[in-house]
C-alpha cells in the first residue's frame, strides 16, 4: 500500500511539473517576459546655477514637494547688486547730460538758424540800398558834369559880357550846392557799404559757429553709445541676478538635496533634482529574441519588486529604432575577424495606467502582450 502511495506521489508530482511547465511555456509563448524592466520619469531634472557663487538661501530638503516657479535656492548677489546701482548711477547721470547736450544743441541751431535769416535779410536789404545810393550818385554826378560846363561857359560869356553876371553865380551856386550833396551822398554810401560788410562777417561766423552744431552731434553720439553700452551692462547684470535664484522648473518633488547654504559653488554644479511623480513610466531592455510579435498599443502586465501582491496594467507606446548597444562608449571591434554573437537588447517604453505608490528607479518584471 505504501508503495502505491509513493507511486501516486511521485505520478502526482510529475504531472503538477509538466502543467506548470506547460503553463511557464505557454505563458512565454504569449508574453514576452522581462525583469530588466525600471520605473523612470520624464521629468527627472537636476538643477544648477549658470554661474558660480555663494550659496546663501536653500529652501527646501530632501522629499520636500515644489511648485513650479518656486524658489529653491539663491546665490550671494551683493556685488551684482553693487555693480547694478553703479551702473544705473552712471546712466541716469549720462542721460542728463545727452538730454542737456540735446537742449543746448536745439538752442543754438534755432538761435543760429534766426540769426542766419535776419543777417541774410539785412545783407538783401543794405545791397539795394547800395544799389540804389550808387545809382543816386550817379546822376547826380552827371547832373555835375553838366553844371560845370555850363558854368565854364557862363564865365566866357560874363567875360565877355554877353549875359548878366548873375546868371552865372547861380549856375555857379547850383555846381557847389549839388557837389556837397553828392560828397554827402558818398558818405551814406560809404556807410551803408560798412554795415552791409559787417552783416557778411556777422553771416560769415554764424557759419563757422555751425561747427559747433556738428561737434555737438559728436559729443552726443559718443555719449549715446556709451549709454547703449550701460545698457547692455545692465541687461547682463539683471540676467546675473535672475540666474542667481532657482526656480522649480515644474510641480513635484525634491529628489536630492546636493548641498548646503552657506557654500560656494561653480556654474553647473548640482544643487537639487526634482522629479514630477506624474510624469512615470516604465521602460525594460528587451532581448531581441522576445521581441517577435511586441508592436506599440500591445497590453502589459508590471510586476514591482517593491510593492508586492499589485500588478500595474500598462501599454507599449513605443520600440527604439536600435538596441541598447549602439550607444556604448566602447563599441565591440570586428575588424580581426574574431567575433562572438552577444544577445542585444532594445529599449521598450510603456505608458502606465496606474502609477499609484510607483518611483523613479523602482526594479519591476513586465509581461507584454504578443500579437502576431
Amino acid at each position: 500500500m505504501g508503495k502505491k502511495l509513493g507511486t501516486w506521489g511521485i505520478a502526482a508530482a510529475m504531472v503538477a511539473m509538466l502543467f506548470w511547465g506547460y503553463r511557464y511555456i505557454h505563458y512565454r509563448s504569449l508574453n514576452a517576459v522581462s525583469d530588466a524592466a525600471f520605473i523612470k520619469s520624464d521629468r527627472l531634472v537636476m538643477l544648477s546655477f549658470k554661474l558660480p557663487g555663494k550659496v546663501v538661501t536653500m529652501q527646501k530638503e530632501a522629499n520636500d514637494p515644489v511648485r513650479k516657479g518656486e524658489v529653491l535656492a539663491r546665490l550671494d548677489t551683493s556685488e551684482l547688486e553693487a555693480a547694478k546701482a553703479e551702473a544705473e548711477h552712471k546712466r541716469d547721470a549720462l542721460k542728463k547730460r545727452i538730454d542737456e547736450a540735446v537742449l543746448k544743441r536745439r538752442r543754438l541751431q534755432k538761435s543760429l538758424a534766426l540769426q542766419s535769416a535776419i543777417t541774410t535779410d539785412d545783407i538783401a536789404r543794405l545791397e539795394a540800398r547800395i544799389k540804389a545810393e550808387t545809382l543816386r550818385i550817379e546822376a547826380a554826378e552827371a547832373q555835375l558834369e553838366k553844371l560845370r560846363r555850363d558854368t565854364a561857359r557862363y564865365a566866357s560869356l560874363v567875360k565877355a559880357r554877353l549875359i548878366a553876371p548873375d546868371i552865372y553865380e547861380k549856375a555857379d551856386t547850383q555846381r557847389r550846392a549839388l557837389a556837397r550833396d553828392i560828397e554827402a551822398m558818398q558818405k551814406g554810401l560809404d556807410a551803408v557799404r560798412i554795415e552791409r560788410d559787417k552783416a557778411q562777417k556777422a553771416l560769415a561766423l554764424s557759419k563757422l559757429n555751425e561747427a559747433q552744431i556738428t561737434e555737438l552731434d559728436k559729443t552726443i553720439e559718443a555719449m549715446q553709445e556709451e549709454y547703449k553700452a550701460l545698457e547692455k551692462a545692465l541687461e547682463g547684470i539683471a540676467i546675473k541676478l535672475d540666474e542667481s535664484v532657482l526656480y522649480a522648473p515644474f510641480n513635484g518633488t525634491v529628489a536630492k538635496k546636493f548641498t548646503d547654504a552657506p557654500r560656494v559653488v561653480d556654474a553647473g554644479t548640482p544643487v537639487y533634482a526634482v522629479v514630477d511623480p506624474g510624469a512615470l513610466y516604465c521602460e525594460v531592455l528587451l532581448s531581441e529574441k522576445k521581441l517577435h510579435g511586441v508592436r506599440p498599443g500591445n497590453a502589459v502586465r508590471i510586476e514591482v519588486d517593491a510593492i508586492k501582491d499589485k500588478t500595474y496594467e500598462g501599454v507599449v507606446s513605443s520600440l527604439s529604432p536600435v538596441s541598447a548597444s549602439t550607444f556604448s562608449l566602447v563599441p565591440r571591434d570586428i575588424a580581426s575577424g574574431e567575433f562572438t554573437k552577444l544577445d542585444q537588447r532594445f529599449a521598450v517604453r510603456i505608458e502606465l495606467k496606474d502609477k499609484e505608490g510607483l518611483r523613479a528607479g523602482m526594479g519591476a518584471t513586465v509581461a507584454i502582450e504578443r500579437k502576431e
